[in-house]
């Protein structure tokens, strides 16, 4: 039983980090239909992210408040990490709708500017930049837009642009003079470490559970609760369906296409920050920590079925249990009687590096007879 149970949260455990992090995917490349190869660095920007607010609560004054900073940074992730993808839509994917291999290529040369930017940049100055563009996108958000017209809104834009420039520049000098680690360059990999409250285990049937991982399935389950409370209950995650089925029609009757496409692509990149806390209380946090990520999460989006909500919670799902039951050499606890050839061949792949491959061979094995995964598209959708 005690067997069973631990195969179980192991499986739940690392289906959890594989959905968390392959939800914001699920948005961008399910509803939207980009292939956005930055999305495992929106993730380190989100884990960058929380080693940056976890600095900044240790400095006296909020130190008393240390134990909750982990709440703060998954808020702060998830608008940083949005912030970037809006950007990052903005600039680039724009230009791009409807040619998956031309967004392919860019998101990639994209994910590796975000990898040497991190490298090179000290968090300080990084911070700032994000503030400037955070400033930058209110201004053009809730500023009305006939202000920013005529020789009168060539100066407010003017003015606009030079305040966020400020406001980063000042943000980033801050942090740099009060925390001296955030002056350097983060060439080398970094530790978050969890609050005292998050530290050791839970005793439950004669089992201990670590309260890391039980907090990283908290974390996801309120991500997906939301996630399907806003596309079904809300007037713009009804917007966003909307557009994604018919964009034609969508605006025919008035909805805008543009804001729609901000939106959607902020908050996937912004469930790939809240991703990365979750993925920085595993282990050290680097520039390459997306890239072990973004292989699982577009074969999560895959085999659920794209765009498909349920089919992404039981694709992350399956693949955790897939990897406890293979990776761990649980498979050989389980049936001990397990005929010689085949118990080779599970001892074989009874590695994490080499379980991935298992897992990966089956699941395109899976797609040969099912290709648009466990649950395909309908109607529309599958004709846009």
């Amino acid at each position: 039983m005690e067997l069973i149970l631990e195969s179980l949260f192991n499986s739940v455990a690392i289906g959890s980090v594989l959905l968390v992090a392959a939800l914001g995917l699920a948005i961008v490349f399910g509803l939207m239909g980009v292939i956005n190869l930055a999305h495992g660095e929106l993730m380190m920007v989100g884990a960058y992210s929380t080693y940056v607010i976890q600095l900044i609560f240790k400095l006296p004054i909020l130190k008393p408040f240390y134990d909750i900073y982990i709440l703060v940074a998954i808020a702060v992730a998830f608008i940083v990490s949005g912030v970037v993808g809006i950007l990052l839509e903005q600039t680039v994917i724009r230009r791009l709708y409807g040619s998956p291999l031309e967004t392919l290529l860019a998101t990639w040369g994209v994910s590796l500017i975000l990898q040497q930017f991190v490298r090179s940049v000290p968090l300080a100055y990084a911070t700032g930049c994000v503030v400037t563009v955070f400033i930058s996108l209110i201004f053009g958000t809730f500023v009305p837009k006939h202000l920013f017209q005529g020789s009168k809104g060539k100066l407010i834009k003017a003015g606009a642009l030079s305040t966020s420039a400020i406001a980063g520049v000042l943000t980033g000098g801050l942090l740099g003079s009060l925390v001296s680690k955030l002056s350097r360059a983060s060439a080398r990999n970094v530790d978050v470490t969890a609050p005292a409250w998050m530290r050791g285990g839970v005793d439950l049937f004669g089992m201990t559970f670590p309260k890391t991982r039980l907090l990283i399935i908290v974390i996801t389950l309120v991500s997906v609760v939301a996630v399907s409370f806003f596309l079904n209950k809300s007037v713009w995650g009804v917007r966003i369906r909307a557009v994604t089925q018919n964009r034609d029609m969508s605006e025919c009757l008035g909805i805008s296409t543009e804001n729609v496409d901000i939106l959607t692509f902020g908050i996937g990149s912004g469930l790939a920050g809240v991703a990365g806390v979750a993925v920085s209380l595993l282990g050290s946090v680097g520039p390459n920590v997306g890239g072990n990520y973004i292989v699982g999460c577009f074969m999560v989006v895959v085999l659920g079925g794209v765009g498909n909500l349920l089919g992404t919670v039981i694709a992350a799902f399956s693949i955790g249990l897939m990897t406890d039951l293979i990776g761990a050499g649980r498979l050989l606890t389980i049936w001990p009687s397990m005929p010689q050839p085949l118990a080779s061949t599970v001892d074989f792949f009874s590695t994490t590096s080499m379980a991935r491959v298992m897992i990966f061979a089956l699941i395109v094995a899976f797609l040969q007879y099912r290709p648009a995964g466990l649950f395909p598209q309908k109607g529309r959708m599958v004709e846009s």
